[in-house]
């Protein structure tokens, strides 16, 4: 009898991290060209109504003894440390989506599994091996070239560093998942960042009032995307290693870049281009490598 491990190949996980893909890439596009008509809409109201529809749904499926305990988001020390983290990083995020442009957003955003197995090895103790940390060195290379904006080196924006800012944040984030992934249930970790989310964005709801209906109805459908996008990841990586499924996710920028090609015209300078390639390449080669 053949036993299923993490790393066996289970066509149904592909699938449902394949599709996660397209959802990520859906809620990134959506939020961008509602920023583009109706300018008042920023990082921070996405991050709202991320939170307040994250916290419906999980409270929805995983609440009354289902899993979830809401008192560990003011108790747990870690599960509060990634909330706050997880918060910020998507704040983060959202605002260089508005500012960069989907596609070069995601790029930088993506960059977070090499800071994360700098952070595991810290902390975590966890091992690096020597190809690991060259194509670290690589992909570090490759952000210097893909920032250059037309050959003018080391010169990257404000927002560039803060989504590498959010990057790092979001490293943390996958390392603090990593060791409360015995401790705590899933939907109160996964709570953890809905209810910190709110929290934080909370001071812009004052802008609520004044937004359309179409403002409205279109953060509303991207936070029901993202957050359905979670959840199938979440089951994706049941039967998935967090390597493989990390390499399926590297699709995402390729994704959004098309999206950001087909309907915002979004484009790159050829240096840049090879520059994105060559992190993106070191990246999937951390996060698969032993």
């Amino acid at each position: 009898m053949h036993l299923k491990t993490d790393d066996s190949f289970d066509r149904r996980s592909v699938m449902l991290m394949l599709a996660s893909v397209v959802l990520f890439a859906a809620n990134t596009l959506l939020i961008r060209a509602v920023s583009q008509h109706i300018p008042a809409v920023d990082g921070w109201l996405a991050t709202i109504f991320r939170g307040g529809i994250g916290l419906l749904v999980v409270f929805a499926l995983y609440g009354r003894g289902r899993g979830l305990e809401p008192k560990r988001l003011f108790t747990g020390r870690l599960i509060t440390i990634r909330g706050i983290v997880g918060a910020l990083s998507i704040i983060a995020f959202y605002i260089t989506i508005v500012k960069l442009g989907a596609a070069r957003a995601v790029i930088l955003n993506l960059t977070y599994p090499i800071f994360a197995t700098i952070i595991a090895a810290i902390w975590l103790k966890e091992k690096i091996s020597r190809a690991a940390m060259l194509w670290m060195v690589v992909g570090f290379c490759g952000l210097v070239v893909f920032l250059s904006g037309h050959g003018q080196l080391l010169r990257p924006s404000p927002y560039d560093l803060l989504a590498l800012a959010g990057a790092v944040g979001a490293g943390c984030v996958v390392v603090i998942i990593r060791r409360l992934r015995h401790e705590e249930h899933p939907a109160t970790i996964y709570a953890s960042q809905a209810f910190y989310s709110l929290v934080i964005a909370a001071p812009s709801a004052m802008k609520l009032p004044g937004l359309p209906v179409s403002a409205w109805c279109g953060l509303a459908a991207g936070a029901v995307i993202v957050t359905f996008a979670q959840l199938v990841m979440t089951r994706a990586y049941q039967f998935m290693s967090v390597s493989r499924g990390s390499s399926l996710q590297m699709l995402l920028p390729l994704t959004t870049a098309v999206g950001g090609y087909a309907f915002f015209g979004e484009s790159f300078h050829p240096v840049e281009i090879a520059g994105a390639l060559l992190t993106l390449l070191a990246t999937w080669r951390v996060v698969v490598s032993r």
